[in-house]
């Protein structure tokens, strides 16, 4: 290098320090928050929404949340570590199909139904605030008022809808217990826009959370405590609408896919504890359940080590007057139903307590019938309840009741 070249080094090297001492802190990052960061709230529908969104699904319409902001992982997780201290009695788990919970953006849904509970939650001024308050108090009635320690849920939109009832239940929760930190979720792309998820303040997996099929509504999930894992299967088969309750074929195949994930981990694993939960559209009775999913409520029949493992139906044997999730045309129907392996009949690692299961049915859900009350108030019966109107404007919470049991783990 010649002197003059040497001297033009020495006199640009100052400068150019110089200016990047002077560029603002995170220039040129453009990733944003990181991947832990929360979705907004939902916002003011009166006020809009003030930025561009995007989903995995594609390109959102209309003024929107900031794309960064809604980029949540499918699996909203922590490592699996340290759990909340188990009470006495066990943690408490529950299902509970939530009727239609859509979140606060406007998307392109194909089917009528999505798209016209998508345009109502994004544009009527506070109905997703509405929603998500019914849903938070029902839940947070339960469990000494700390809520369910996992919580399955039907008929979600999108993740940020999941994400905004996490949110909401956090916020109503306070002090009063761990929050709800971990939310498993795989997005649904046929058929109706609607999809399971998994909350839980408890340690999870969340790079084990799988679709078990591209074209139905199941979920797996797992949970660890203690080193214990659980495998939790959140499922939504196909409705009576438009599989007929004689039909039933596609139930079937929700079932016969269940019970292939659940076979192949009972051979490999007999002591596997694997719970099975969902909207089944169809009862413990029905040929889907009982000849598809193997399930049955004869806990001596499951607990036989064979080659051909059953699964033992926690709601098989039930009065419906009592247990029913769903009533139609004045009759009930056990649709909401939890299942178990074996192995969370033994007292290693899981243990289920049969007997605790309940159908929660508290008089703020229950239509004049003693239903429940879904947060449609197009359906006359239920939306007149105590003294109301057909156009009185009042809503319900959800069109089944949740159902929960008590699950303990070894130390």
């Amino acid at each position: 290098m010649s002197i003059t070249a040497r001297r033009l080094a020495s006199l640009l090297v100052p400068v150019v320090l110089a200016g990047l001492l002077l560029l603002p802190a995170g220039c040129g990052n453009q990733s944003g928050p990181g991947r832990d960061q929360e979705p907004s709230p939902p916002a003011d529908h009166n006020n809009g929404h003030h930025a561009h969104h995007k989903k995995a699904r594609g390109k959102k319409t209309g003024t929107e949340t900031p794309e960064t902001v809604s980029q949540a992982p499918a699996e909203r997780a922590a490592p699996a570590g340290p759990a909340p201290a188990q009470p006495a009695e066990g943690y408490l788990f529950c299902f509970w199909n939530v009727e239609n919970l859509f979140d606060d953006q406007s998307d392109k849904h194909y089917s009528k139904v999505d798209e016209r509970y998508d345009n109502e939650f994004a544009k009527a001024p506070g109905l997703l605030d509405q929603k998500l308050a019914k849903l938070s108090k029902v839940l947070l009635s339960l469990n000494g008022e700390r809520g369910p320690d996992i919580l399955a849920v039907a008929e979600v939109e999108s993740e940020r809808a999941a994400d905004l009832l996490r949110q909401r239940l956090n916020r109503d929760l306070g002090s009063k217990a761990e929050p709800y930190r971990n939310l498993l979720f795989k997005e649904n792309k046929t058929g109706r826009h609607i999809a399971t998820a998994i909350l839980t303040r408890l340690p999870v997996r969340g790079d084990q959370t799988v679709k078990l099929d591209a074209h139905r509504r199941i979920l797996e999930g797992h949970l660890v405590v203690n080193g214990h894992q659980l495998v939790i299967i959140a499922s939504h088969w196909t409705s009576r609408v438009s599989d007929s309750e004689t039909e039933g074929s596609g139930r079937s195949k929700y079932a016969d896919i269940i019970y292939g994930r659940f076979k192949q981990m009972f051979l490999a694993n007999r002591d596997i504890d694997f719970l099975v939960c969902g909207d089944f559209n169809d009862t413990p009775e029905d040929a889907s359940v009982t000849d598809h999913l193997h399930a049955t409520g004869d806990r001596r029949a499951v607990t036989k080590a064979t080659r051909a493992p059953r699964l033992f139906d926690l709601s098989a044997r039930r009065d419906k007057e009592k247990f029913g999730t769903h009533r139609y045309e004045r009759k009930w129907f056990l649709f909401d139903q939890i299942v178990v392996s074996p192995g969370l009949l033994d007292n290693k690692g899981w243990t289920v307590l049969p007997d605790t299961l309940q159908t929660v049915r508290p008089r703020s859900m229950q239509n004049k019938f003693g239903g429940p009350w879904g947060f449609d108030r197009t359906y006359e019966d239920r939306s007149i309840r105590d003294g109301g109107t057909r156009d009185s404007g009042s809503r319900g919470v959800a069109d089944h009741f949740p159902v929960t049991v008590r699950l303990k783990v070894q130390k």
